[in-house]
């Protein structure tokens, strides 16, 4: 049975995710059709969209969410806010996907794939590289950055047991050493009615807690930050922890809870709680909450602070790759 390359929509990606007769690999978040069509919406400008879907008669395989400059493609995203990206392909589909969409890139004139950031499980690395060699493409792959994620246990003392018996004592005395300053409430907001109230709580704290997140958060940033946040919560995959003292909000985190796992992708707090280690242990009570609900996995996602080692991440390489389609 022959192959077909089909133009898509991010209205058709989004009937396909949610569709479950579909079986594709959604592994990564930032590939959903909803954060694929924000980023786009914001940042995409001075690029052409290149959304294909790969089929086998009437079964698709697979899904490259790609846009195109010139005759160079890349994954649909920034390393700023996608911490890592990936194609979305049917178990054990992945070498005649692969096969299929080279062809029509190669048919298109594009010669040139920039793909960044990959974790070192993507489809990328494990299965497109192997065929881009066998076709005798150029490929050049580096190490671009590390994300950390720890694996959660089930219950909160085990947990506990797993960290250094110094990071064990700190995380206790800092504990303890909040609920002795007043009345301590984590709760989570989840439900899209009371996201955009949190969501400006949140960017207030966002942009207070460090200076260079202050440059970060320009007005593009946050009208992404704003939609990302509705369109995940829509889809109930946003969490949004606030951690209160004496009912006023000290920090806050914004999650992500998919497949048994927590992706804690950005933070805030008050500068005025700095000396009650606010920031932190919002994250603390986060993992506590995951653990709590049963999940497996929690992923401090990319970048090497010092926080993420303490409460127990191990590093996962992250990659750029770079393949001159001949």
């Amino acid at each position: 049975m022959g192959y077909t390359v089909t133009e898509e929509s991010f209205a058709s990606l989004n009937s396909y995710w949610s569709d479950s007769r579909h079986n594709l690999n959604w592994d990564s978040i930032f590939v959903f059709p909803g954060w694929l069509q924000i980023w786009w919406q914001v940042f995409g400008s001075g690029a052409k969209l290149y959304l294909r879907a790969v089929w086998q008669g009437k079964k698709i395989i697979g899904i490259a969410p790609l846009l195109v400059k010139e005759k160079t493609a890349s994954i649909v995203g920034s390393a700023d806010v996608c911490d890592y990206l990936d194609f979305v392909v049917a178990p054990g589909m992945e070498r005649d996907f692969f096969s299929s969409l080279l062809d029509d890139l190669r048919q298109k004139g594009i010669n040139h794939l920039d793909l960044r950031p990959l974790r070192h499980d993507s489809t990328v690395l494990t299965e497109l590289l192997s065929i881009a060699k066998e076709q005798k493409h150029d490929i050049r792959c580096q190490l671009e950055d590390v994300s950390l994620e720890v694996e959660l246990p089930s219950t909160w003392d085990e947990y506990l047991a797993t960290l250094t018996g110094k990071q064990r004592h700190e995380v206790r005395r800092k504990l303890r050493r909040l609920w002795e300053a007043g009345k301590v409430d984590y709760h989570i907001v989840d439900h899209s009615a009371a996201v955009h109230d949190v969501m400006a709580v949140f960017l207030k704290m966002f942009s207070e807690s460090m200076e260079d997140k202050a440059t970060f958060m320009t007005d593009q940033m946050e009208l992404f930050f704003r939609s990302l946040a509705d369109t995940m919560a829509e889809v109930g995959l946003l969490r949004l922890g606030i951690l209160e003292l004496d009912t006023l909000p000290t920090a806050i985190v914004m999650c992500f809870d998919y497949h048994d796992c927590v992706y804690l992708y950005n933070s805030g707090y008050n500068p005025r709680y700095h000396a009650l280690s606010v920031g932190l242990l919002s994250k603390v009570l986060c993992i506590k909450d995951s653990i709590q609900r049963g999940r497996k996995r929690f992923d401090f996602l990319k970048g090497r602070e010092s926080y993420k080692y303490h409460l127990g991440g191990r590093e996962i390489p992250l990659h750029n790759c770079q393949i001159i389609i001949k």
